[in-house]
């Protein structure tokens, strides 16, 4: 039970740092800092927009329009850190 309590915690980890990695990439883009006629680069953006562009999708139609500034990345890294957290919890709590 240990075991899968671990790779949910890495999964996890592992998930935030794609969060993450796509925030800082959508900023690189915005000013013109990185060229996503790069195929190399285009495909980096292209599989971190599909792993992260669904649940961020869902979050922003509950969210209130804040003009340009998004923190729906934010607010799913706060709910998965609380979902590992309380996952955790709950396991640990069973396993005593």
């Amino acid at each position: 039970m240990n075991a899968f309590l671990i790779l949910f915690n890495d999964i996890v980890r592992l998930y935030i740092w794609v969060l993450i990695i796509n925030a800082v990439a959508s900023w690189l883009v915005a000013f013109n800092v990185i060229n996503t006629s790069n195929r190399f680069v285009y495909s980096v953006l292209e599989i971190s927009y599909k792993l992260t562009d669904p649940p961020l999708r869902f979050i922003r139609s509950f969210m209130p329009n804040l003009g340009t500034v998004d923190i729906s990345p934010i607010v799913l890294i706060l709910g998965l850190v609380f979902l590992r957290n309380f996952i955790n919890e709950i396991f640990y709590k069973i396993a005593l």
